[in-house]
């Protein structure tokens, strides 16, 4: 596991569309990868070999995948943005996950147009 990054930047508050962050999926060596979570955008570009094209977590580049982290699931039909189904236990993966790439990526925007979670939180 990875320490701390000690020089994080300073978080941006740009805006994007699901659509646009589908771009920063890592199929585009040109452009970084980006990983959202309760749609906060990660810059996860640096670990290209866990995140990029064809690695094992690329399966969360490009989206909110709030609900795959906190099940800790690599299935494509978990990597959605809506975790309002988590059992108690799976929020507080997804939690512990969201401070783990708080303290290792640089924030890069936000989600604007994620669908509201199913239920109540």
């Amino acid at each position: 596991m990875q320490p701390p990054n000690e020089s994080l930047a300073e978080p941006l508050d740009i805006s994007y569309t699901q659509e646009q962050l589908r771009e920063f999926d890592g199929s585009d060596p040109s452009k970084p990868i980006y990983v959202a979570i309760k749609g906060t955008i990660f810059d996860v570009s640096k670990k290209v070999d866990v995140y990029g094209k064809g690695k094992s977590y690329n399966l969360f580049a490009g989206k909110d995948a709030s609900k795959a982290l906190g099940m800790s699931s690599l299935k494509p039909e978990d990597a959605v943005s809506d975790y309002s189904t988590l059992p108690e236990n799976e929020r507080k993966a997804l939690e512990d996950w969201y401070s783990f790439f708080e303290k290792r990526y640089n924030i890069v925007g936000k989600v604007i147009d994620l669908p509201p979670l199913s239920a109540s939180l």
